[in-house]
């Protein structure tokens, strides 16, 4: 039939019944290419925006104060190695490194195992109170850290005994209170997301709860605790407030509290660059970290919604 005979026939046959569908109508890119145009952009807006500060740091790391200061967007004619040397040295970088290292290392190890266990006895058991204590840690995450500091300064000064006060053991109780309550939030979610078979095998074939948690259930739970696991080791790498209001010792300043000191200190000795060079330092360990567990964490992130 040719195109004319198709219209006249569609004319005989009058307007469709209501109730019938649509036809449908062919589907344009337009849209699409325009939310994608703009998605793009934003990422690489937001790209620029946090980028350009650490590449500026980095370079900056390199250049002499003279450098910074009268051609500060300038690449470095030649490269000051002693800036990273004074940094680390002089400015005891080192020290507030290796302090930093025993507390967020000690902290992040007690969050992981405290907090995996009691999600996983919070997303397997039920007994009285179960649902309140869960919903006790959500509420923990809406507390801002600034009401907490001023308590938590008279319990660590108070505490029976012997005062917390200026110790790693004592920030390292402290970090790990602040970071259970997401990590018991995310970690529950994702140990509903496994399989209850498994954990009934091995019961069954005699394994206690404590083995059947370690031996079965946590390996499976690698991809959760990697990613919490990530979390906990950025925001308590770069706490600052806790740390300034409860560790007052400066041989036991963390990186945080050392980068505000020497760049208090070289606002008067004009050292610009052992400070870029401080900042570098402290920078370098979590993009290294999370450059390799990069595609562990969005796995992490993903495995419950996948399951």
């Amino acid at each position: 039939m040719t195109t004319e005979q198709i219209n006249t026939a569609r004319k005989q046959d009058g307007p469709a019944p209501a109730g019938s569908p649509a036809p449908a109508r062919k589907r344009t890119g337009g849209e699409g290419t325009v939310l994608n145009v703009f998605s793009h952009g934003i990422l690489v807006l937001w790209a620029l925006m946090v980028g350009v500060p650490l590449l500026w740091v980095l370079w900056s790391a390199f250049k002499d104060s003279n450098g910074i200061l009268s051609d500060p967007w300038g690449l470095p004619t030649s490269l000051r190695w002693e800036n990273w040397s004074n940094a680390w040295n002089e400015a005891n970088m080192g020290q507030y490194f290796l302090n930093t290292v025993i507390v967020v290392g000690g902290s992040v190890v007690g969050t992981m195992v405290l907090g995996s266990m009691a999600a996983y006895v919070l997303a397997r058991f039920t007994f009285p109170g179960n649902r309140f204590i869960y919903y006790l840690f959500v509420a923990g995450m809406s507390f801002p850290v600034f009401m907490l500091v001023i308590p938590l300064f008279f319990v660590l000064r108070d505490f029976p005994g012997t005062s917390l006060l200026a110790t790693y053991h004592g920030l390292i109780l402290v970090y790990i209170a602040y970071s259970l309550p997401f990590t018991v939030f995310f970690m529950t979610s994702f140990f509903r997301t496994l399989p209850v078979s498994v954990a009934e095998a091995a019961m069954i074939d005699g394994a206690s709860h404590t083995r059947t948690f370690f031996q079965v259930m946590l390996p499976m739970a690698k991809p959760g605790l990697i990613s919490i696991g990530i979390f906990n080791f950025l925001g308590q790498w770069n706490q600052y407030l806790l740390p300034m209001v409860l560790n007052q010792e400066e041989d036991k300043y963390v990186l945080t509290q050392g980068l505000a000191m020497i760049a208090l200190q070289q606002g008067y000795e004009n050292d610009w660059g052992a400070l870029m060079a401080g900042m570098m330092i402290a920078m370098l360990p979590v993009l290294v970290v999370y450059a390799i567990f990069q595609r562990q964490v969005q796995s992490g992130l993903t495995a419950g919604a996948l399951k």
